[in-house]
């Protein structure tokens, strides 16, 4: 990976996330768990200072403010970090408004923070995973969330597996949720601030997801979020949210799938449940299962 680690000065507020092996084999590194979950702690308890090692840590660093305060809170907690940014099939280089990956937003972050970064293209498999299911679904008149698949077969499928594979301990995102040990294991929460709570795009994710997994924004609000990113200086701090399916482009998703599937656009009829006809509609992409509103009937 192109430029070198950085290592945080030590600061600490977020616990440190020690690093796991896997059973192959002590040289064999295996994601290790978020800060606050680490085994052995209290559910809800963060962890000290003093608990473990810093760690080698890769952050999906997207060019967001989000992902970017989570590179600079692992830096004050003294971990080594470095950026991936995953081209997917997004909008052009530059037009970072509304996406959720932008290259040259990320590299300026990573600049600024001065941590090692690198590109990497999953256009290929986000398109063969996520887009045409999607687009296949929506013909079929179902409503799908294309950032499940990309968190399940993308973020947390290849990308964790590469992080591994080049030696990081561990894998951060910016998403809005929390992790805590149990009993029984690791649970999912929601995040600290509920108007933007990201849980929910993250119930896939298994045991050995969670217990490599770092989420350190999850215990913020937005607001405290977007200061932290102000008081830092940081290129992303008055970036846009993501509002929009990141490959659907300035037209959205309509005109996205519009251009998939022209027929999608083709009217037909409305019919009850004994084949009645009751009205006619503009086309099925543009309604869901259960939906009644803006049917005209």
């Amino acid at each position: 990976m192109p430029g070198r680690w950085r290592r945080g000065p030590g600061a600490a507020p977020y616990a440190p996330i020690m690093a796991r092996r896997a059973a192959g084999g002590p040289g064999r590194p295996r994601l290790g768990p978020s800060p606050g979950t680490i085994a052995g702690d209290a559910p809800s308890a963060p962890l000290s200072r003093t608990r473990g090692p810093a760690v080698k840590v890769v952050v999906a660093l997207s060019g967001g403010v989000d992902s970017s305060v989570a590179v600079a809170l692992l830096l004050e907690a003294g971990h080594q970090v470095a950026g991936l940014t995953l081209v997917q099939a997004c909008r052009p280089e530059g037009d970072g408004g509304g996406c959720c990956c932008a290259p040259g937003e990320a590299r300026a972050v990573a600049a600024h923070l001065g941590i090692a970064h690198e590109t990497l293209d999953y256009t290929d498999l986000f398109c063969r995973e996520v887009i045409r299911p999607f687009a296949a679904a929506y013909r079929r008149g179902l409503t799908p969330n294309p950032c499940i698949e990309c968190n399940r077969r993308v973020r947390f499928g290849a990308l964790a597996t590469e992080a591994a594979r080049r030696g990081f301990d561990a894998l951060a995102t910016g998403h809005h949720a929390r992790i805590r040990r149990g009993p029984a294991g690791f649970h999912l929460l929601r995040g600290a601030d509920p108007g933007k709570d990201q849980s929910y795009v993250l119930y896939m994710l298994g045991q050995e997801h969670l217990a490599g997994l770092a989420l350190p924004v999850g215990e913020m609000t937005k607001d405290e979020v977007r200061r932290r990113a102000r008081d830092l200086g940081l290129p992303s701090a008055g970036r846009a949210e993501s509002q929009d399916l990141c490959f659907a482009g300035p037209g959205g998703y309509r005109r996205f799938l519009r251009e998939q599937y022209p027929e999608m656009d083709d009217p037909g009829p409305v019919v009850d449940t004994a084949g009645r006809e009751i009205g006619r509609h503009s086309g099925v992409a543009g309604f869901t299962v259960g939906q009644r509103r803006g049917l005209g009937v």
